[in-house]
């Protein structure tokens, strides 16, 4: 599943966004991204970490932070995703799983003692010249800004 490692080049992403507009990484550049990966719009732990990141999202921009989410869910459960709890922030829709699989985030998962594929909760932090300053694999939904900001 996972292949990135800090201080490698981040994965270019052309995507289409909630509103079907192209979001390319490299466009940018010059910029610190906070690129979080999440299994499905408006379920219980997305919806507390993308309510977490909104809420924090002013001290988030003051550090210079974009807020980037990823799932595969398309841009209509996005849109009604970022209306129904206001959300501030780009939620890319990769609906082909080709980010989500550049990224290593897919892969066998357990729940109730079922096993499936899925997107794992991971978030990306990359620094201004594209390169990735950090990897959060075991994030905290309630306190995710804490966990990127740590301070």
């Amino acid at each position: 599943m996972f292949h990135l490692n800090i201080g490698d080049e981040a994965p270019e992403i052309n995507a289409k966004d909630e509103n079907g507009n192209n979001f390319q990484l490299s466009a940018h550049k010059g910029k610190k991204i906070v690129l979080y990966f999440y299994p499905k719009d408006s379920t219980p732990g997305c919806t507390t970490q993308a309510c977490n990141l909104k809420d924090n999202y002013a001290e988030l921009q003051k550090r210079g932070y974009e807020v980037v989410g990823v799932s595969a869910d398309d841009e209509v459960k996005h849109q009604k995703f970022i209306a129904k709890y206001d959300l501030p922030f780009t939620l890319l829709a990769d609906t082909d799983k080709k980010v989500i699989q550049d990224y290593g985030v897919w892969g066998l998962k357990k729940f109730m003692g079922k096993e499936y594929d899925g997107i794992h909760r991971t978030t990306f932090v990359i620094d201004e010249e594209g390169k990735i300053e950090e990897i959060i694999q075991k994030v905290k939904t309630k306190a995710h800004t804490e966990q990127i900001l740590k301070d």
